[in-house]
């Protein structure tokens, strides 16, 4: 679904899908200009999980597991990415060690923010089984 390829990245235009939920993947994306909504879908409803900018990266879960893509990426915009594929990417962490913490940490700060918005939910549920008509 990309709409053109450079030597510097693939650009995307607003409303592409970059790769889909349950899709296989082996690379990562690093956003050069432009936004990526991370979406998932279930049923009709799409929950827009997060909206990352220019520096950002996605995907790259699938440079460390054999699993299918655990949300869908669409440009929100016109984006350029950068595409990192496993190979390349463990090249770079050869050179780079540091790169690997990096990504890391950045994984880290995400599952904290998830398992936050996840507390969250189910306090807000508990509070509703308690107060059934109690509407804030």
């Amino acid at each position: 679904m990309k709409d053109e390829e450079s030597s510097l990245g693939k650009d995307y235009k607003d409303g592409s899908i970059i790769f889909k939920e349950n899709s296989a993947g082996k690379e990562m994306y690093i956003i050069i200009s432009g936004k990526v909504k991370i979406m998932k879908e279930k049923g009709p409803v799409e929950t827009i999980l997060a909206t990352l900018d220019e520096g950002d990266f996605f995907g790259e879960m699938s440079l460390f597991d054999n699993y299918p893509r655990s949300a869908t990426a669409m440009a929100s915009g016109d984006v350029k990415l950068l595409e990192i594929n496993q190979k390349n990417f463990l090249k770079k962490i050869s050179k780079d060690p540091s790169l690997a913490f990096r990504i890391l940490e950045k994984m880290s700060q995400r599952i904290r923010l998830t398992d936050e918005k996840i507390l969250n939910h189910i306090f807000e549920m508990q509070n509703i089984a308690k107060n059934p008509f109690v509407f804030t």
